[in-house]
Order: C-alpha cells, then sequence, then structure tokens
C-alpha cells in the first residue's frame, strides 16, 4: 500500500469511528504532513481521493469538511418516488412544502403544460431532505382539470405521483433537462450552501397514458451532495 493510500485508509477510519464526524473540519494540508511524516502533495492526494469519494468536501473560508458521500440520483432516470429512491439508498427522506395552491398558469408552465393562459394549476413546492440535509427544491405545476381531488393530499407525507395515480391519471413517462447553475442568494439558503456553490437543475415534463402532459416541475438539486447516473445507447 502506499502512503497516500494508507493516509487515506486512516482518515477514512476515522470519519468512520466519528474522530472526524460530519461537519468537522480536519486539520490542514501541513499539519496532516506532520501528523504522519510525509510531504504535503502526498496528504493531498490522499484527500483527493476522499473528496473524489463523497466524504471530504472544500470549502472556502472552513476549509475541509467532512461530509457524507453523495446521494445517488439513479432514480431521476425512472419514474420513481423521492422517498423510495432515498430509502432504497439507506437515507431517511422528508419533505417540507413550503406552498401548495391552485393559481393561473404562467406562460412558462402554460407552453410546458401546453394549456391556454390563464388556466388553473396546482402549484406544489417542497424542499426535500435526505438524513436531515437538504438535498432538493422542487416546484410542480399540475393542471386542475384532471385531478380535482388534489387538493385533499398531505404532500408532507404522500408522494406526488401517487396521489395522481390514486386520482386516476397516473404519470407514465418524463423528460427531463439537466443544466448547471450557480447557487444565488435564495437558493443558498434554501439548500444551506454558499453563494456560487454549483447547483443541478433538472426541468421536468411528465406525461400520462395518452401522452398528454400533466405535470411541469423545476427541481434545484446541491451540486456537491449528489450524483447522477445517465445510460445512452448508440443511435
Amino acid at each position: 500500500m502506499t502512503l497516500y493510500e494508507t493516509i487515506r485508509e486512516d482518515l477514512l477510519s476515522k470519519i468512520k469511528d466519528g474522530t472526524y464526524p460530519e461537519g468537522q473540519t480536519i486539520p490542514s494540508e501541513i499539519e496532516l504532513a506532520q501528523i504522519y511524516g510525509v510531504s504535503r502533495p502526498t496528504v493531498r492526494h490522499a484527500l483527493k481521493l476522499l473528496s473524489e469519494a463523497g466524504y471530504l468536501e472544500k470549502r472556502r473560508r472552513r476549509g475541509t469538511i467532512v461530509t457524507k458521500p453523495k446521494v445517488d440520483q439513479s432514480f431521476t432516470m425512472a419514474i420513481s418516488s423521492f422517498e423510495d429512491a432515498m430509502r432504497l439508498i439507506g437515507r431517511m427522506p422528508k419533505t417540507n412544502v413550503l406552498v401548495f395552491r391552485s393559481e393561473e398558469a404562467s406562460e412558462e408552465v402554460a407552453n410546458a403544460l401546453t394549456l391556454k393562459k390563464g388556466a388553473q394549476v396546482y402549484r406544489l413546492v417542497r424542499l426535500r431532505y435526505a438524513d436531515d440535509v437538504p438535498n432538493v427544491f422542487v416546484e410542480s405545476y399540475i393542471p386542475c382539470g384532471p385531478y380535482p381531488g388534489l387538493a385533499s393530499f398531505d404532500f408532507n407525507t404522500t408522494s406526488l405521483y401517487a396521489a395522481m395515480e390514486e386520482c386516476g391519471e397516473p404519470v407514465v413517462s418524463a423528460r427531463r433537462r439537466l443544466e448547471a447553475i450557480k447557487a444565488d442568494s435564495a437558493s443558498a439558503a434554501l439548500l444551506d450552501v454558499e453563494q456560487g456553490d454549483p447547483l443541478l437543475l433538472f426541468h421536468t415534463v411528465a406525461r400520462n397514458a395518452e401522452g398528454t402532459p400533466v405535470e411541469y416541475s423545476i427541481a434545484t438539486y446541491r451540486g456537491e451532495s449528489n450524483s447522477f447516473e445517465f445510460e445512452v445507447r448508440r443511435a
């Protein structure tokens, strides 16, 4: 085992046994080089490996802190609930509904859902957590017409897609577009990151069995704590 691998394993052991708990700043490169009796580049290599694995993150003004490995968001390529996906990978999900009401569709929403301007839609805004850490901020818009009973659901505890299915119009397909953006002051506060940190933005249009758009959502994920897996095929 090389020196940097030995250091990586020792630091990982200390992270897992709580010597360096989540959120704590670990010693600096200079301090670690002195502790292990090696050069700074050797320490830097070990820290890089732990950062790539999701156990460490370099923060401005704070140094290098202990984090949890990134949340695998493979479920974004399937029709699956956030709750089920989080439990599948051993994370505890939680949802906080910030807004749920009916309103007139904006031009953007009307276009996405192929509705007439001014049509009524439900607006559902949620902040979703993985292990009590804010993970994704999502705004969803659903046409009121096909889902008259949607207002009776508590979306702090109920999956939107499960409720839509119960109303008789399940989602069967979705098309998603991914963008990389930087956190502004509002998103930084919501997702507990620093302004300018990377975020991942998904625009989704979900459709029913007839191919009619029944949900338009904009989901903003923390860039440093999420990973996404895509499968592509040669055309």
